[in-house]
């Protein structure tokens, strides 16, 4: 066994995982996981992945990438002669880039003038229309006097509608208010707790939507009652520390959480304390959510 590998391993007993339960974290299969700790790299794809492995799994067991390559320099691959067909394929790009915005430059100028023209000829158009249009012919006075009372007739009648209308909406905006303060307040309730396992019943929401925030590094698996998942990986403050997924149309949120102690739970952006505090001994937790959606 190599240094850089006894000293990944030793984390990775430290942080309590198996070879499995790192596989599901890092999704290195676990062939490769034994390569890094025994310094066993000519059963890797190539050098690249060799470093790509190794950092994730660094990542996973709360070792610092950075310090590791520093430290292990003289161990682990390098990978310059890997990224020489990523830097020629980056050259050709700007090249074959640099020729299209050459041809945009030289239509440029036609379809500048092309709108020029138009916005000339519109301007034209709508001057002469309004110069050319005359008023209408005044009536005799007779006539005038019939449209005016016709006028005040039918302000007096938008009046009486109005005012008409305005006793319902008073009565309407009253039952609003009434409804909206017979509205029950959600209710996020502890309804089980064994060992790592808690169970909570969600009640008087409308939605369910549920956000799990990272203040550090932690591992997440959130599947529905049968078992469709829908994100498992690592979440990692400043980089990917947000997961929202909505349950609105499900019964039933499963979770895991690897890192309680480095993770925040909400619901409908309400947070939700874990009824177990983590600990040592408590680190991942096993979490049901059950949705009552009331008369649905």
């Amino acid at each position: 066994m190599s240094e850089l590998g006894n000293r990944l391993k030793e984390a990775r007993l430290a942080k309590g995982f198996s070879l499995e339960e790192l596989q599901e974290v890092t999704k290195i299969q676990i062939r490769y996981l034994v390569g890094i700790e025994e310094g066993n790299y000519s059963m890797m794809p190539g050098k690249f992945y060799t470093r790509a492995f190794i950092k994730q799994y660094a990542e996973a067991v709360d070792l610092s990438p950075e310090e590791i390559f520093e430290e292990f320099k003289g161990e682990v691959p390098s990978s310059i002669n890997d990224e020489i067909p990523e830097q020629l394929s980056r050259v050709t790009s700007r090249k074959t880039m640099a020729a299209g915005s050459s041809k945009i430059l030289d239509i440029l100028p036609t379809i500048l003038i092309s709108i020029l023209v138009i916005g000339v000829i519109f301007l034209v158009w709508y001057f002469v229309k309004g110069n050319s249009s005359t008023p209408p012919p005044k009536g005799n006075k007779s006539n005038d006097a019939v449209y005016e009372e016709s006028d005040k007739l039918k302000e007096a009648e938008k009046e009486k509608k109005t005012d008409t209308n305005n006793e319902p909406n008073k009565d309407a905006k009253e039952e609003t208010a009434v409804e909206e303060e017979e509205t029950p307040k959600q209710e996020v309730a502890v309804v089980k707790t064994e060992g790592r396992n808690t169970e909570y019943e969600l009640k008087n929401a409308e939605k369910f939507q549920l956000k799990i925030v990272s203040t550090g590094t932690t591992w997440v698996d959130i599947k529905n009652g049968k078992g469709y998942s829908f994100f498992q990986g690592i979440l990692k403050k400043g980089e990917t520390e947000t997961k929202s997924v909505d349950f609105s149309k499900e019964t039933e949120a499963v979770i895991v959480v690897g890192n309680s102690s480095e993770t925040e739970m909400y619901v409908n952006d309400e947070k939700v304390e874990f009824a177990v505090p983590p600990s040592p001994t408590t680190v991942r937790q096993d979490i049901t959510i059950r949705y009552d959606k009331g008369n649905e």
